[in-house]
């Protein structure tokens, strides 16, 4: 069994940059597309840092197709405030970041994975640099390290609270000067192209409807790079753009790839609480405005609206403590106050010093009439990060054939039961770059899937001719409607804080939901092959949730992010990680079967 499967049980402005679509001059395939089927060495799914930092690397020995969902910068990277952790100053150590990353994964890493995390951490920064990232320097000239919750020394490279801008503009400048990546936006990736042969799974690509056309378009490729992000959205509430639905969590599960560790979703402690500001935004957003762990790390202080400090009560550690700790605390600090949100005061600090390190969300703050340099910042919990995800070994593979993950969508081990912060962007650099050689390995021996193109069912987009007038906007409605209401689940059973009777009436609630919304799609003329935006991002957002929920019910005792007033102790005897296997049989669900069938292949 591979590694990973055994001895496991259950802008600054953004500024704009050019995309080309490039001739593609190192398939030998070229000669067989045309607008709706594409052919290409390699198919990378995402554009976050994983994404693009893998692109870069992989065209220098084929064609690379990029898809992503909106516009190529709309990623949780561009969303990522504080920084990348490494080890870049004398006193610290690799050993020291290894051991706050296992402390705050509630010792279930796997640690030949932090260890190979926190050592070659350091290089990636350096390449990215070299590449034309821009990160802040202190009075000395050397890299300003910051420090976050659970870090032991400053190790925190940043460019102000916009960090993850400023990685995604310089990945992107160098794609866009690399001829031989394409770069396909507003694609929105459906399923992934499978077959079974010689009893293991192979991927060939997979099927995306091009948003602006209204057309499916087909990627076959030898080797496919999942790096789609999380599935923030399954909660009313979370900082994750609009994008993270869950798509490639969710279409692997089809593709019958080894899912692990769902049940531990992690809150973020401080989002910016909209309630809580002088002037009310005057439209709901999107995803919750984030403020970044830098700001304890640099000092600020947590109280209740009372003006009460209460992190020390909880923890030794106070406002450094871990994120699981933080939010937890804050989470029972508005229960038992009966409010709405918390206080997190960084105005003690020297005015020029909070504009200078903060200057992203002292404008955001101002925006609504409040100054974070004389006032406390309104904050609460919001959904922020999926640690578990895809199962993948230490190069990014997984149990199907030429499917490699990087980046949040992937579940390598290193975060355990709860991230370490500013452990993300890290991770997805360093398995971005060790999934490489394996691709190109399996590039050069795959056969091109070229034979195959033909065999798998084309999803169909939805005709009012084939619906019936006024049917597809009922559809739509209702799939919205539904949205809303999942979300209300996941918050009121699947929280921070949960229960084995709230997660098993999750449970009901979720599968009672989904039979009656794909029941009203099939009545309204729906067919198990029609595809649409709206509809596809529901049955990946179902997948996740019934996913978080089974993986939640499984773990019975309290560790890390998952939290459950049944078991509230951590157990040593169940300090390994929640793995769902692939099932021989299917659930009877649209939500949980490929559009396509899998091909059997000789």
């Amino acid at each position: 069994m591979p590694r990973f499967m055994g001895a496991r049980s259950a802008t600054v402005s953004q500024q704009h940059v050019r995309h080309r679509v490039s001739a593609i001059r190192a398939s030998t395939l070229s000669c067989f597309q045309d607008d709706t089927t594409k052919f290409f060495d390699f198919v990378v799914i995402g554009s976050g840092v994983a994404g693009l930092r893998y692109a870069l690397e992989v065209s220098k020995h084929g064609s690379v197709a990029i898809i992503t969902k909106a516009e190529p910068h709309e990623s949780n990277t561009n969303y990522a405030q504080g920084g990348v952790s490494a080890v870049l100053c004398p006193s610290d150590s690799v050993e020291s970041h290894m051991k706050d990353t296992i402390v705050a994964g509630a010792y279930l890493c796997d640690e030949e994975t932090v260890r190979i995390v926190c050592t070659e951490g350091p290089e990636r920064v350096k390449e990215l640099i070299a590449m034309g990232a821009s990160f802040d320097h202190g009075e000395d000239g050397r890299l300003h390290l910051a420090r976050e919750g659970g870090h032991s020394h400053n190790r925190i490279v940043h460019s102000a609270d916009m960090t993850g801008r400023e990685i995604e503009r310089a990945l992107l400048q160098a794609v866009d000067n690399d001829d031989n990546i394409s770069l396909f936006g507003h694609h929105f990736a459906i399923d992934l192209l499978t077959c079974q042969k010689n009893g293991e799974i192979h991927c060939y690509g997979v099927d995306s409807i091009d948003i602006e056309t209204q057309k499916v378009v087909r990627f076959i490729s030898k080797v496919t790079l999942l790096a789609s992000g999380g599935a923030g959205h399954i909660y009313p509430t979370t900082t994750n753009p609009p994008v993270a639905t869950g798509d490639g969590i969710a279409m692997c599960h089809r593709a019958q790839a080894v899912i692990s560790n769902m049940e531990f979703v992690q809150f973020h402690p401080t989002a910016l609480s909209d309630e809580g500001l002088p002037i009310k935004p005057t439209t709901k957003r999107e995803n919750a405005f984030l403020i970044t762990e830098a700001v304890r790390g640099d000092g600020g202080i947590l109280y209740n609206q009372s003006m009460e400090r209460f992190m020390p009560l909880y923890d030794d550690r106070a406002e450094l403590a871990p994120r699981d700790v933080v939010a937890r605390s804050i989470d029972d600090q508005l229960k038992k106050c009966g409010e709405n949100y918390v206080l997190l005061d960084i105005s003690h600090k020297p005015r020029d010093e909070v504009l200078t390190h903060f200057p992203n969300i002292a404008a955001e703050c101002l925006r609504y009439g409040l100054d974070i340099t004389r006032q406390p910042i309104p904050v609460v919990p919001a959904a922020h990060y999926m640690c578990g995800g895809v199962r993948a070994g230490l190069q990014g593979e997984t149990n199907v054939k030429g499917l490699y993950v990087a980046g949040e969508v992937a579940c390598t081990g290193l975060h355990g039961a709860n991230r370490l912060a500013s452990n993300s962007l890290l991770e997805a650099l360093v398995f971005a770059r060790r999934a490489v050689q394996p691709s190109i390995d399996h590039m050069v021996d795959a056969d091109a899937g070229a034979s195959l193109a033909a065999r798998w069912a084309r999803p169909t987009l939805p005709s009012p001719s084939a619906l019936g007038g006024g049917a597809l906007s009922d559809i739509v409605g209702r799939t919205r409607q539904t949205r809303t209401e999942l979300q209300a689940v996941m918050w009121e059973c699947v929280g921070i804080v949960r229960s084995t009777g709230r997660l098993k009436q999750a449970e009901w609630k979720i599968g009672d939901l989904e039979a009656e919304w794909e029941g009203f799609l099939f009545r309204r003329g729906w067919t198990p092959t029609m595809v649409g935006i709206e509809a596809c991002e529901m049955r990946n957002l179902f997948c996740c949730a019934k996913l978080v929920v089974k993986s939640a019910l499984a773990r019975r005792e309290s560790r890390g992010l998952h939290f459950t007033e049944d078991f509230p102790y951590l157990e040593e005897s169940r300090r390994k990680p929640t793995v769902i296997f692939p099932a021989a049989v299917q659930e009877l669900t649209w939500s949980s079967k490929p559009l396509q069938r899998q091909l059997q292949c000789k």
